[in-house]
């Protein structure tokens, strides 16, 4: 029962549920990189990259971030504040992440060990961005556009440019909805200093900007089907894609208290329906 608990509020804590964002771009980097199935191997090797570097990615977070939890009516109650993890166990559980990462990245091939470290740096400075600049929105999408770069270099070995294209993509698709997700918390950015874009320019600039940064993310991934020269289930993937985000939009336009429909839902299957519709079209090619 005492380890059930702790995996519940370590599950609460890194809300692995998250993972559904980039896991989905891991593959369809690998899948394309494969031109179909990758192997069982990879597939182990890139989930076990993935969900340690985004325990990492969280783990930064939340122990960077305890001080603003603590304040913040939406975060208070996080296990980072309120003492079921201490600032030792947050530190340990971002080691041991770090290190497995690494390994994972040693094990798949010499590009992806290499590559692990700077990674890990992307992927811990988000917090620090937010302190100091708004850009702190495109290093998170940069944090999880690194995904399908990492996906190709695991199944290649190199970075191809149609895996740029789909990171670029990736990388304005969360900067996107990151933006209308910090909409909640745009009261309590104004009033502890916060660099977030919402805090400082309001809400319907940040909007509009959300909508610029969606149609760059289909733009580039666009780009990523061309590139690569993928079929016509990949540009069904890039359609469904654009009236998937534009129904996020409308969706928040309507009522700011749907952010979270928007985000969760919209966005989490999102990822799933492109990788879905890239099986089939590497299927079918």
């Amino acid at each position: 029962m005492q380890l059930l608990k702790w995996y519940k509020d370590f599950n609460e804590l890194i809300m692995f549920q998250h993972s559904v964002f980039s896991l989905p771009f891991i593959f369809i980097a690998m899948i394309v990189s494969a031109n179909g199935w990758f192997g069982w191997k990879l597939l182990l090797l890139g989930v076990l990259a993935a969900v340690s570097a985004r325990n990492f990615a969280m783990l930064v977070n939340r122990y960077l971030d305890r001080d603003i939890d603590a304040k913040n009516p939406r975060t208070k109650n996080r296990p980072n504040v309120d003492g079921r993890f201490s600032e030792t166990q947050l530190r340990i559980l971002i080691i041991v992440n770090a290190i497995f990462f690494i390994a994972v990245a040693y094990v798949i091939n010499d590009l992806a060990f290499w590559l692990s470290f700077p990674i890990l740096l992307i992927l811990g400075g988000y917090s620090w961005f937010k302190r100091f600049s708004e850009m702190a929105h495109l290093v998170l999408g940069l944090s999880l556009g690194l995904a399908p770069i990492a996906g190709a270099i695991a199944v290649e070995g190199t970075i191809p440019m149609w895996s740029v294209m789909l990171a670029v993509g990736v990388m304005f698709w969360v900067a996107g909805f990151d933006l209308l997700y910090s909409l909640q918390d745009m009261e309590f950015d104004k009033k502890e200093g916060l660099y977030s874009i919402p805090s400082r320019y309001g809400s319907d600039a940040t909007m509009f900007l959300a909508k610029i940064f969606h149609a760059i993310a289909v733009l580039f991934w666009a780009f990523f089907v061309s590139t690569a020269e993928l079929g016509f289930f990949a540009w069904l993937a890039v359609i469904a894609s654009a009236g998937m985000l534009a129904y996020e939009h409308h969706i928040v336009n309507k009522d700011f208290t749907k952010i979270d429909r928007a985000f969760f839902t919209v966005n989490g299957y999102l990822g799933f329906i492109v990788l879905g519709l890239i099986m089939v079209d590497r299927i079918v090619q």
